[in-house]
C-alpha cells in the first residue's frame, strides 16, 4: 500500500496568514522530490535541502560516534545552511 504523502503535508502559517513565504517554504515539497529521485527539482525548489540533510545525518551520527570537533562542525553545518536559506529565501522574495 502507497501513501500519498502530499495529503498529510503541512500547510506553512506565515504564507497562509500573513502571505509571506518563511525560510522553510518548499522543504516538503522538495523532501518528496528528492525521495521520488528527482534530484535536480528537488534542489531547484530548496537549495538547502542537500545541506540540510547532511547537517541531520552527522548530528544522528554523532549520538553514536563521538566526534572531536562535532560542536565545531554542527555550527558551522549550522551557519552554512542558514546562509543558504537567506541567499534562497532574498532570491525568491526579489523574483
Amino acid at each position: 500500500m502507497l501513501i500519498n504523502l502530499k495529503d498529510y503535508m503541512l500547510p506553512c502559517f506565515s504564507k497562509t496568514f500573513f502571505g509571506i513565504e518563511c525560510l522553510g517554504c518548499g522543504f516538503q515539497r522538495s523532501f518528496l522530490m528528492l525521495i521520488h529521485g528527482d534530484f535536480l527539482g528537488s534542489f531547484k525548489m530548496y537549495p538547502a535541502i542537500f545541506t540540510l540533510l547532511g547537517l541531520f545525518l552527522f548530528i544522528l551520527i554523532n549520538f553514536k560516534a563521538k566526534f572531536k570537533q562535532s560542536k565545531k562542525i554542527i555550527s558551522s553545518l549550522a551557519y552554512l545552511n542558514l546562509s543558504i536559506m537567506i541567499i534562497n529565501y532574498l532570491i525568491k522574495i526579489n523574483y
